[in-house]
């Protein structure tokens, strides 16, 4: 009877000790990453930020926002006569991530929408085109935090263009055939 005492007050201390606390979290994520595949010629710098709400259980909302510069350029400056472009996002998402143990990891799920605006001019400066169009975001990632308040944020999305694509009164939505993923690296901020 002993022994099963304390190995239920070990099992006990070690669950308190080990557990994170239940509480709101605000995480700011500066970052650095790369836009690759899809609609992308090669690997391009993106940079940006994130600021997340993360209740007292395991569910959240995200604003995000980044800038690839140059993403449908290829490598020698011009390709199909496109001399200079770049992609900004703009999303709101739902995060769904659990915390284990002091000071803490985090993985997570996220999934969103929001704005996709492409900027994309010519070589000869015959063309400039400016479109905002909406889109989606599905990726996930991790937190790892190193003190209470300060970590490395590890995260992989895939972007995708909503168009409409009934042009009348009525909305018939479907995915359009603009994407690309992110993979990015950067500092997160617990508060």
């Amino acid at each position: 009877m002993v022994r099963f005492a304390r190995s239920t007050v070990s099992a006990s201390l070690l669950l308190v000790l080990t557990a994170a606390p239940a509480r709101a979290d605000w995480l700011i994520s500066p970052y650095l990453g790369s836009a690759f595949g899809g609609d992308t010629s090669s690997q391009h710098v993106t940079y940006g930020a994130s600021a997340a709400w993360m209740s007292h259980g395991i569910v959240g909302v995200e604003f995000d926002g980044s800038i690839a510069p140059d993403l449908l350029d290829e490598d020698d400056g011009v390709v199909l006569g496109i001399a200079d472009s770049n992609v900004t996002t703009a999303m709101g998402s739902v995060v769904i991530g659990a915390p284990f143990g002091q000071p803490g990891v985090r993985p997570y799920v996220v999934a969103g929408a929001g704005l996709i605006r492409s900027r994309v001019s010519d070589a000869g400066d015959l063309f400039d085109i400016d479109e905002n169009s909406f889109g989606i975001n599905v990726g996930g990632g991790i937190h790892v935090f190193v003190s209470e308040h300060v970590g490395i944020r590890g995260d992989l999305r895939y972007f995708r263009g909503v168009r409409d694509r009934n042009n009348g009164d009525a909305v018939d939505l479907e995915l359009g055939s603009f994407d690309f993923w992110r993979g990015s690296v950067g500092a997160t901020f617990r508060f």
